[in-house]
């Protein structure tokens, strides 16, 4: 029987575009410098307004990653 054992690092990730764009941004970082990335929680959501408009968007996420043995 194999068995790991996984960490979770909280990220924050903005976009000016959308959340998903957040999210992908936050991954794509995350999997830059951590390795065995498995999954993510989105935890909060965050709209910054400016003159009425939505003028960014922010994800905090949870990421979850394998340790290696």
């Amino acid at each position: 029987m194999t068995t790991s054992v996984a960490r979770i690092t909280t990220i924050t990730a903005r976009s000016s575009t959308s959340f998903e764009d957040a999210v992908q941004a936050g991954l794509a970082r995350a999997s830059s410098t951590l390795r065995n990335v498995q999954s993510a929680w989105v935890k909060e959501q965050k709209i910054d307004v400016r003159d009425g408009v939505a003028s960014a968007y922010q994800v905090t996420m949870e990421v979850t990653f394998v340790l290696d043995d």
